[in-house]
């Protein structure tokens, strides 16, 4: 599904990413783990192509084709979906008539379509009452575990075949956590799609399952394996001290 080859990547002059190798299988979940500023959330903008990311070297090649050189909407046809972590807001546009778009269907126009049949199912499934939610603008005012159910709508509206998802479980509670990762779960399944969640906790993990943990520090990838395990060892030593000891070990 996604094959990253020695990845170099430079934000505003600097470089973020120093040389990422990751492949991600069809129909597999991975999981990315990290301390905060190592690259991961750059990592995921970079494969989905956004401009203030500048890639210096390496390839990102999805389903056979690379990727460099094409833009954002370019790889979203193509399949690729991200969650980001701080959703905006969008002032003006529905969040039924978005979620509409991107499942390919016309804003709702109520003399063709008396009850909005389309953007309601995708609320419902990630937990948002679409009588509450269906006409208000997109994320605005919404708690931080409303963004992040708004978002996962739209990218099951869009059914993607790779799921980036950037940290979907951070600033919300118990009850979030659960449904989205039960959700994103269900819908891999279905879809037969790809995931890849940056996360900094196991709770979500769960209920996702994920095939393969990969852990990146100071803009490398620098182990990959089982994720109980791996995320075992991070609780008990720290990101400091595992990453020391697989560095030092090679």
């Amino acid at each position: 599904m996604l094959e990253v080859e020695d990845l170099w990547v430079r934000v505003g002059g600097t470089e973020v990413i120093k040389g990422v190798n990751l492949t991600i299988g069809d129909s597999e979940t991975h999981v990315l783990l990290g301390p905060n500023a190592c690259g991961k959330t750059t990592l995921a903008l970079t494969i989905l192509g956004y401009p203030a990311y500048e890639v210096i070297s390496g390839s990102i090649v999805f389903e056979g084709q690379n990727l460099i050189g094409k833009n954002i909407s370019e790889r979203a046809q193509l399949g690729i979906a991200l969650a980001c972590q701080n959703p905006p807001e969008v002032r003006g546009v529905k969040l039924r008539d978005i979620i509409r778009l991107i499942a390919g269907s016309e804003p709702w126009d109520p003399i063709v379509e008396p009850e909005e049949r389309v953007a309601t199912p995708f609320l419902e499934r990630v937990g948002l009452n679409a009588g509450s939610f269906l006409t208000r603008d997109v994320n605005l005012g919404f708690s931080g575990g409303e963004k992040k159910r708004s978002e996962l709508a739209q990218v099951f509206a869009m059914r993607a075949k790779l799921m980036l998802l950037d940290e979907p479980d951070s600033g919300v509670d118990i009850d979030s956590v659960k449904l989205v990762g039960t959700e994103v779960g269900k819908a891999a399944k279905e879809l037969r799609s790809s995931v890849l969640v940056i996360t900094h906790h196991r709770h979500i993990l769960q209920y996702l399952e994920p095939d393969v943990a990969h852990v990146m520090y100071a803009g490398r990838i620098i182990s990959r394996g089982e994720p109980g395990e791996i995320i075992s060892k991070i609780e008990e030593q720290g990101y400091v001290r595992y990453a020391g000891e697989i560095v030092g070990g090679k």
